[in-house]
């Protein structure tokens, strides 16, 4: 009997400075039929990982390390390997949220902790619209 591969799975990384959550996400995405490529745990990381493993969809935590650097932080990983980015985080506030959708146009914005309804919609969403 020949050998059935098994369909593509894609590919996530997650960008989060709290590792309980980011284990919380993996395991989510995991169970969404995704593999985490890796974990950041700040802007710099997220950079270099993305472009070596050019991720399928890209995680994101607005609050890394003390600032808020994940909107130009996601704005740059779309220009570099144009992955959807997905926000997550505790900071959706009017004001974030707007910033958010000027700097990194299209990107789903979910609240952390209710996020959980709303992540494979979100995910779906932002992978099937890739060029």
């Amino acid at each position: 009997m020949a050998q059935r591969s098994p369909p593509h799975r894609g590919r996530a990384l997650i960008v989060e400075d709290e590792i309980f959550f980011a284990l919380s996400l993996e395991a989510d995405m995991n169970a969404l039929g995704f593999d985490i490529c890796d974990l950041a745990a700040n802007g710099h990381q997220a950079s270099m990982l993305a472009m070596s493993n050019q991720p399928d969809v890209v995680l994101m935590d607005i609050n890394l390390e003390g600032g808020r650097e994940g909107i130009e932080v996601a704005r740059w990983l779309r220009t570099v390997c144009e992955a959807p980015i997905v926000f997550i985080t505790g900071y959706a506030d009017r004001d974030t949220v707007e910033r958010i959708h000027q700097q990194v146009p299209d990107a789903p914005v979910l609240p952390k902790p209710l996020y959980h309804g709303r992540l494979a919609d979100a995910v779906t969403a932002v992978t099937t619209h890739q060029h």
